[in-house]
């Protein structure tokens, strides 16, 4: 008759086990959860269009435009964030570089005034000022008739790509935030060039 024999070390060994996989299937479910913000924190856009007026051709454009508690910290405590808003026109060619007869940029500046609790936000000479940062980030998302050309700019029957993108000027944060845009996801907030073809 066969006998079997447990061991009280080799119940408390295998609880150790058990207890130690336990412990690291929730230390990575926290961190999945804690990441998932961190994630989303991005520049995608949404969709842009190009359309002519009268005054000549403007674009439009609307981005899922979100910045991470870092930023809003940084710009609270008198740093200044630049975004860059790029556009770009081009006209493929077989033997030669792309003809790119519209190549234009803006500047949105962001800033904080403590004093009045406002946050401003700065394109060139004309701004907004909000109470929120919030409503920055949702005005700087929403891009309405940006004049990029005159009417004459295409010739016609010509296919043309456009290319849109936005991003955070790393080069204009002072010289130790640059420092850390280097080193931290959190400042290299940058969308991919959106494109598309037109035919005017």
């Amino acid at each position: 008759m066969a006998k079997y024999t447990t061991y009280a070390g080799a119940e408390t060994i295998s609880v150790r086990r058990l207890a130690a996989a336990a412990w690291r299937l929730l230390a990575a479910t926290v961190l999945f959860v804690f990441a998932l913000p961190a994630l989303a924190d991005g520049i995608q856009v949404k969709q842009a269009v190009i359309e002519q007026d009268d005054s000549g051709w403007q674009v439009s454009a609307e981005f899922d435009f979100q910045m991470g508690p870092k930023l809003e910290e940084a710009v609270n405590k008198g740093v200044p964030l630049h975004f860059v808003l790029e556009f770009e026109i081009a006209r493929p060619r077989l033997l030669w570089f792309d003809e790119k007869p519209i190549v234009a940029s803006q500047t949105y500046k962001v800033t904080y005034t403590p004093l009045l609790r406002q946050y401003r936000l700065a394109v060139g000479n004309q701004y907004q000022n909000f109470t929120r940062f919030e409503d920055v980030t949702r005005a700087i998302s929403r891009l309405r008739g940006w004049h990029v050309a005159e009417k004459g700019a295409f010739k016609k029957d010509q296919v043309y790509q456009a290319s849109l993108r936005l991003r955070l000027d790393t080069a204009q944060l002072p010289k130790p935030f640059q420092v850390n845009a280097l080193a931290s996801r959190d400042w290299t907030l940058a969308s991919d060039w959106h494109r598309w073809s037109i035919t005017p």
